[in-house]
């Protein structure tokens, strides 16, 4: 997993703050409906095949689209191996005070956890 400086994740956690109602809400619903213990959120500025479409960046006063997604999906894709998913779960944290982010941009790929 790739870490991101303090200076950039504090730029990204800015951008992201007007989306973090909508985004708890995808999350909470994920786990509510039963659909996975492990939601996850793809954030990113281009089209991909990853997730429902949650925010659009065209609707809203940012740079960013949002899909949620889960911990499952990004198995089946191949995105977590199989047997990284031990690992993953171990360092994912409480989904009901953060949120799992999969930051796509131009610095790569990265998981990061936002403090809802």
């Amino acid at each position: 997993m790739k870490r991101s400086s303090p200076k950039n994740f504090t730029k990204l956690e800015k951008e992201l703050k007007p989306y973090l109602k909508m985004m708890g809400k995808a999350s909470d619903a994920i786990m509510s409906e039963g659909v996975s213990n492990y939601p996850i959120l793809v954030v990113h500025q281009q089209v991909i095949e990853l997730g429902i479409p949650v925010i659009k960046h065209d609707d809203v006063a940012g740079n960013w689209s949002v899909n949620a997604s889960t911990m499952e999906e990004f198995v089946m894709k191949k995105v977590i191996q199989t047997e990284k998913i031990e690992d993953f779960q171990s360092i994912y944290k409480d989904p009901e005070e953060q949120l799992c982010l999969f930051v796509l941009s131009e610095l790569g790929a990265q998981f990061v956890f936002l403090k809802r």
